[in-house]
C-alpha cells in the first residue's frame, strides 16, 4: 500500500509489560516493520525480542522528575545527527514531527486526581518537581510538533481546554488491537481455559473481569464497592494486571467480598480471561484510551466503563456496555455491571462488531498516512 520505504524514529522512555502505552507502542512499531519501514526506537530501557534497532538513552531512575527531563536532554543530543523521514514520539520530549499523546494531557489528569485528593495534597501538586517538569515538557512538545495524534475525542478536548494549541493540528486516531488475538470463545473454548488456569471450581459462577497496572487510577477500589453491593450468588470477580498489594487485599477482606474475588497478578495471555469472563469493568478515573476496553469489547464481552476513559467513545450506553458519569458512583456501577450481566450475550455481539473496525493494521495506516502528508 505505502511505495516508500520511511526511515522512522519512535520515542518512548521507558518499557514495562504492564503498560497499555508501551504494549501500543510496541504492536505499532511490530506492523511499521512488517510494512517494510526502517524503524528505530529511543528509549532508556531494554525491549526484548525487538526486530528493529534500539537505541538506549542513559538516563538516572531517580528522582523521576530528573529522570524525565534528562531523558527529553540526551536524547535531543543524541539526534542532533541522525536523519529521519519523521520522529514519532510517544513521550513529552523537545523534538518530534508527530507526538501521539497516548499518555493524555497531564494538567487535566491532576484536575481528576485532584477532585479525590484532600486540599493538602491538591496543593503539593503545585511544588512537587515531578509535575512541574511533566507540564513544562508537555508544554514544550505541544508547542513544537507539527502534528498532534490523540488516541480519543477527550483528549483531544482535554488539551484544547487547556493549552493554546490550533484546533486543526490534533488529529484522533482511535488505538486499534491485532484482532486475531481477540476474539470470543465458545462454550468448550472457556470450559477448557478454565481448566487450564484453575479455576474449574467456578465453572458455574458468572465472571467479572477487571484488568489494569493502575488500580487506585483504574478505579478497582470503587469496584470492590460496588461488588459488594450486588448479590454475589454464582458471581466471581477476577482482578488481573498486576500483583495484589496488602491494601487491596485487606480492603476487599473489609468489605466481605474477598471469597469471591480471584486475583490473578500479571497475565501473559490476557486474552483467556476475557475468554472466560462474562463482562468486562474499568471504572476508571482518568484513562486517555484504555486498550483492555477496546480488547474485552473485541472478545465478546459487553464494557462497563467511565466517561473518563476515552474508549468510552467506541460504546453506545445501553448497546455494548455502559457507560457512567461518575466515575466515584458505587451504586450506579453496581447496577450497571447488574445489567449488563442480564443482557451480557447480546451486549457481547454488538461489542465485538464494533471492535471489528479497529484494528491495529487501520491504526498504522492512519498514522502512515500523517507521516507521509507532514512529517517526511
Amino acid at each position: 500500500m505505502h511505495k516508500k520505504t520511511l526511515k522512522i524514529a519512535l520515542i518512548r522512555k521507558n518499557y514495562t509489560p504492564y503498560g497499555g502505552a508501551e504494549k501500543y507502542l510496541e504492536l505499532v512499531s511490530r506492523e511499521l516493520h512488517s510494512q517494510g519501514h526502517d524503524i528505530h526506537i529511543f528509549t532508556a530501557d531494554p525491549w526484548p525480542d525487538a526486530p528493529f534497532s534500539i537505541h538506549r538513552i542513559g538516563v538516572l531512575r531517580k528522582p523521576s522528575f530528573l529522570s524525565n527531563v534528562l531523558f527529553a536532554s540526551r536524547l535531543r543530543k543524541n539526534m542532533l545527527n541522525s536523519r529521519f523521514d519523521c520522529v514519532l514520539s510517544f513521550e513529552r520530549t523537545f523534538l518530534q514531527d508527530i507526538y501521539r499523546a497516548g499518555d493524555g494531557c497531564h494538567k487535566e489528569w491532576l484536575k481528576k486526581r485532584g477532585a479525590i485528593e484532600s486540599s493538602v495534597k491538591r496543593f503539593s501538586f503545585k511544588l512537587n518537581p515531578h509535575h512541574r517538569i511533566l507540564l513544562y515538557l508537555e508544554k514544550k512538545c505541544f508547542e513544537n510538533s507539527k502534528i498532534i495524534i490523540a488516541n480519543s475525542n477527550m483528549v483531544k478536548q482535554d488539551i484544547l481546554h487547556h493549552y493554546p494549541v490550533p484546533e486543526d493540528k490534533i488529529q484522533v486516531i482511535h488505538n486499534g488491537i491485532d484482532l486475531n488475538r481477540y476474539r470470543p470463545a465458545g462454550k468448550e473454548q472457556k470450559e477448557a481455559l478454565k481448566r487450564s488456569l484453575g479455576v474449574v471450581d467456578i465453572k458455574d459462577s458468572r465472571i467479572i473481569l477487571f484488568a489494569g497496572g493502575d488500580f487506585r487510577r483504574k478505579g478497582l477500589s470503587v469496584l470492590f464497592k460496588a461488588f459488594s453491593l450486588m448479590d454475589r450468588k454464582d458471581l466471581k470477580l477476577i482482578v488481573a494486571g498486576r500483583p495484589v498489594n496488602q491494601r487491596y487485599a485487606e480492603e476487599a477482606k473489609k468489605l466481605g467480598i474477598d471469597k469471591d474475588i480471584i486475583f490473578r497478578g500479571a497475565e501473559k495471555k490476557i486474552e483467556d480471561l476475557y475468554a472466560i469472563s462474562d463482562i468486562f469493568v474499568l471504572p476508571t478515573i482518568y484513562d486517555p484510551f484504555s486498550n483492555a476496553v477496546l480488547e474485552a469489547m473485541a472478545s465478546g464481552l459487553p464494557v462497563v466503563t467511565t466517561s473518563s476513559n476515552g474508549a468510552s467513545e467506541l460504546i453506545d450506553n445501553g448497546k455494548q456496555g455502559f457507560v457512567i458519569q461518575d466515575p466515584l458512583d458505587s451504586g450506579m456501577l453496581a447496577e450497571k455491571i447488574s445489567a449488563a450481566l442480564l443482557n451480557s450475550e447480546d451486549m457481547g455481539r454488538q461489542a465485538h462488531i464494533k471492535a471489528s473496525g479497529c484494528s491495529i493494521e487501520k491504526a498504522v495506516d492512519k498514522i502512515i498516512n500523517l507521516i507521509s502528508a507532514k512529517g517526511g
